[in-house]
């Protein structure tokens, strides 16, 4: 069971912030090899969507996404910094993330369509959430993306 925390920027605590940060680092930058700014100055303005589930008597990290608002990195709003841990993958965290993002999107920012720039390799997965691609595969930091609207 997947224990959702949906907060602004400002309401994280540093413990929850640190987590964040340390996960994204180990999924983006060193699983993927991809060097990037990951703490790209859009934080502050977002809301955060932590995915909290208990091991071992602790809590730990399952899932993650972050939710920006219409006309802070795109026209619409969107959905970005997409992940599920290594120890959550295959349990279903990702298919409830999406949903309990996309609730929470709409409910924060209702009539506004989501936009996420997303791996191409995700792009069947991102569908079935009724996403539709909107622009031809484009490389961003050396890993293939399309931009998805929804």
């Amino acid at each position: 069971m997947i224990d959702w925390q949906f907060t602004h920027f400002k309401d994280l605590t540093p413990a929850d912030l640190y987590e964040v940060l340390a996960q994204r680092q180990d999924v983006f930058i060193l699983e993927q090899t991809c060097l990037y700014p990951d703490i790209d100055g859009l934080d502050p303005q977002a809301h955060h969507l932590l995915g909290w589930r208990m091991v071992e008597g602790r809590r730990q990290l399952a899932a993650y996404l972050r939710v920006l608002g219409p006309g802070v990195k795109y026209d619409e709003m969107s959905l970005g910094r997409v992940i599920t841990t290594k120890a959550a993958r295959g349990s279903g965290a990702g298919r409830a993330l999406l949903l309990e993002g996309i609730a929470r999107a709409e409910a924060l920012y209702p009539g506004h369509r989501i936009r996420i720039g997303a791996q191409q390799y995700l792009e069947k997965f991102y569908q079935g959430f009724g996403f539709d691609t909107v622009s031809a595969p484009y490389d961003e930091d050396g890993i293939m993306h399309v931009d998805m609207l929804r």
